[in-house]
């Protein structure tokens, strides 16, 4: 809607037309106290007192207002079009649901007839199934008894023959039991006697030897007492020359150990006469070493204050030549960094650049991936929600009519053969597990072929970023990569190439 300007003045632009209008036109029917015409005002001014300006900016002021009122009407009468084509729009959406509407109707009428005649198709196949079984289990029944019959008489015949020969094998084993007894006893027998032999043997042997040892003991005992006796004379004339040659020996060295000695103390006793004159010696030089040390420590008492303050100099020196060096070398070692350090501040001021021209690049290609995403998101939602309310609704009614048609087919089976309910909900029951065994494979395998795609087609986008890098075009490959997809897509992938149940 078009806003309404104020034009100048305290009141509206149409209240000020009205007025205006009000005072252009004289009132009617109204005369003054003494039947004068009243003045026509114009902004509370009289118009026979208004000058020619005043009437043209009045005049201008109203053909503005009536400009703008045109330009209302023809707002409203746009507004009005638009509402006509928009309610015609939608009668023509309304037509054409009821249509779709009835051709529904007509196609679930349709399925129903159809599902009336399986109906009745399933029910006749069963009577006939019935019918066989009926025949079948009457032939398989006089079979088993034949058969049995057969078995039991055969069975007779065995057992007739297998009790014949368990009583001769009884026999026999009673026949080898008492023939082994009566072998043992007599092995028992023979060996007693053998082996009473055998000790009267071996005893009178022993006997025998034990004598033959028994002489040869006294023999060899003889014959080491008189090598005993030989060798323990022999020992003791060794002995008795030993000690005879050991008593010579040191009567010679005690002799030489005196002579020794002896020599020894005159030896000392000039020795003891040539110390005494060093010693004297030795006096005199100590006198005059004693006066030549008072004499230096004289001069060292004189020379020690230069002394100490030339080594405080040389200590002073030492150390401000020390701070020298180290200052030096600090002051090299900061060059060397200072100029690294200026050298990587460069090379980081150019890659902060480069990033940050990196970094806007990325956000902008963020941003559109992050609309189109949403945008992709949002479509796929309203696409599923769209199926999924038409699959449920289509599942519902599959499942109602599944219900109808087991309730039907149970009584059927109730009233005409209740002995094969029973089967025929272990039947039911076993078709529904493999129906649900078969279509969890099913998933499991769809979810597989989706992870196989996805891997393929990361494959081919992350190959062909590598041929962009490298500078070679795509068409180049000498084939077309397979991208195609027949098949209905059960899965989608997430945000993060994640592939994902499309639920």
């Amino acid at each position: 809607m078009p806003q309404f300007k104020w034009l100048s003045g305290a009141a509206p632009a149409a209240p000020a037309a009205a007025a205006a209008a009000a005072a252009v036109e004289p009132p009617k029917g109204k005369k003054g106290k003494k039947g004068k015409k009243l003045p026509v005002l114009i902004d509370g001014v009289d118009t026979s007192s208004m000058t020619r300006d005043q009437l043209e900016a009045f005049a201008l002021r109203l053909k503005a207002e009536m400009d703008r009122e045109r330009e209302e009407r023809n707002y409203f009468q746009l507004e009005r079009d638009k509402i006509r084509t928009f309610w015609e729009i939608t009668r023509q959406q309304l037509e054409e649901s009821k249509y779709e509407l009835q051709q529904k109707d007509k196609d679930i009428e349709a399925t129903q007839d159809l599902a009336d005649i399986d109906t009745k198709h399933i029910m006749q196949q069963m009577k006939h199934l019935q019918f066989e079984n009926h025949s079948k289990l009457g032939e398989v029944r006089a079979e088993a008894m034949t058969q049995l019959k057969v078995a039991q008489e055969h069975h007779m015949l065995q057992e007739l023959e297998l009790q014949s020969d368990k009583r001769q094998l009884r026999r026999m084993v009673r026949e080898r039991i008492e023939m082994s007894d009566m072998q043992h006893r007599q092995l028992e027998a023979h060996f007693n006697q053998q082996l009473l032999e055998q000790r009267l043997l071996f005893e009178n042997e022993s006997n025998d030897m034990n004598r033959l040892h028994e002489e040869k003991m006294k023999e060899q005992r003889m014959k080491l007492e008189l090598f005993f006796n030989s060798q323990m004379f022999e020992v003791e004339e060794r002995k008795n020359q030993q000690i005879k040659d050991l008593q010579d020996h040191h009567d010679l060295a005690f002799n030489d150990m005196k002579n020794y000695y002896n020599d020894i103390t005159l030896n000392n006793l000039a020795l003891i006469g040539s110390m005494k004159e060093q010693i004297e010696q030795l006096r005199r030089q100590s006198d005059r070493s004693d006066r030549l040390a008072a004499e230096a420590t004289a001069e060292t008492r004189r020379l020690k204050e230069p002394l100490e303050q030339a080594k405080t100099q040389l200590k002073e020196l030492q150390r401000k030549l020390e701070f020298y060096d180290r200052d030096k070398l600090q002051l090299s070692r900061l060059k060397k960094s200072n100029t690294s350090l200026e050298k990587k501040v460069k090379s980081l001021m150019w890659e902060s650049e480069t990033l940050l021209l990196r970094n806007d690049a990325l956000v902008g290609e963020r941003a559109t991936l992050k609309t189109r995403f949403n945008e992709v998101i949002v479509e796929l939602q309203q696409k599923t929600g769209l199926k999924n309310v038409l699959l449920e609704r289509k599942i519902a009614a599959l499942i109602r009519e599944d219900e109808k048609r087991s309730i039907i087919l149970r009584n059927t089976m109730a009233t005409c053969a209740p002995e094969l309910a029973s089967k025929l909900e272990n039947v039911e029951k076993s078709v529904s597990d493999a129906v649900d065994t078969k279509n969890q494979a099913i998933i499991d395998l769809r979810y597989e072929l989706a992870k196989a795609w996805k891997a393929h087609d990361d494959l081919l986008e992350t190959y062909e970023c590598k041929l962009k890098q490298y500078g070679i075009p795509t068409d180049e490959l000498g084939f077309q990569p397979f991208r195609e997809r027949t098949q209905q897509q059960l899965f989608i992938c997430g945000p993060a190439g994640i592939v994902t149940e499309n639920k």
